[in-house]
């Protein structure tokens, strides 16, 4: 199971969280770049690229909005734990309507992912000084908009 989570769940629940990042800027009129993983790069998808350590962290960058205002930097910031929590709410609506088996995966999943939604909207800067999403809808609330990539 540790395989599973860790190079199956955790990669899964990331592309899920960066996605509403992408989805909710490219609402906005954003260009948008996107990363799954660190290191070398394996390939490209559109803006998707995807790196050799696909399951250490995923990152979302945005720019040219044509819809510029303070709360659609905030709705970005907050989509990708949005999109995070929806999934763990479809999830559990497929398995009480028995269209999906309560299995372990399911339960890994739904805990991998209110892992990283609570790290996620956690305000704090890492060591290279990037913003978690909370302290990025601190930072465009209280400054204007975040510079640096989202995670």
């Amino acid at each position: 199971m540790f395989f599973v989570n860790f190079f199956l769940i955790l990669p899964l629940v990331t592309l899920i969280h960066e996605a509403g990042h992408v989805w909710t800027a490219r609402l906005f009129g954003g260009k948008i770049k996107f990363c799954l993983g660190t290191g070398e790069t394996l390939f490209h998808i559109g803006p998707l690229e995807v790196k050799k350590k696909y399951f250490m962290e995923g990152w979302c960058q945005y720019d040219s909005l044509t819809y510029n205002k303070t709360w659609a930097h905030v709705a970005i910031y907050l989509a990708g734990s949005g999109f995070n929590l929806m999934v763990i709410l479809l999830i559990n609506y497929l398995i009480t309507m028995d269209v999906l088996p309560s299995t372990l995966f399911f339960y890994q999943y739904a805990y991998f992912s209110i892992y990283f939604i609570f790290f996620s909207l956690f305000p704090y800067r890492n060591d290279d000084g990037k913003p978690s999403d909370g302290m990025a809808v601190y930072d465009v609330l209280r400054y204007g908009k975040a510079k640096d990539p989202i995670d």
